[in-house]
């Protein structure tokens, strides 16, 4: 069975104040991923709606969409929200072991 795309408490939160910032009828967070050449994977969130071919997650209160194409690349990734030691703004990251250069964190952050 493969594992599915997640997102953590942390970003959950704050994609759902960036949805209350714009639009109400805003839709859904989509995600889609794509490999470059050298192997590593580009990553694109927006708000859209459900395509019927969309594979459909809610977590959190958030419901998230991932179309076919980036559906094997996102398998297993977590989607998490840090905040940066240099400037402290806060900043997505995703958590990817398809990626080539993914460096697993602390076990602690995955589980």
């Amino acid at each position: 069975m493969q594992k599915s795309f997640r997102i953590t408490e942390d970003a959950a939160e704050q994609i759902l104040q960036s949805m209350s910032q714009t639009d109400p009828t805003t839709g859904s967070l989509r995600i889609a991923a794509k490999r470059r050449p050298d192997g590593s994977i580009d990553y694109a969130m927006g708000f859209d709606e459900a395509d019927e071919t969309d594979t459909v997650l809610e977590q959190y209160s958030v419901e998230v969409l991932i179309g076919v194409t980036s559906l094997d690349l996102l398998a297993g990734a977590l989607l998490d929200c840090v905040r940066l030691e240099t400037n402290g703004a806060k900043e997505f990251i995703f958590l990817n072991p398809n990626d080539p250069q993914f460096v697993p964190p602390d076990a602690s952050v995955c589980e």
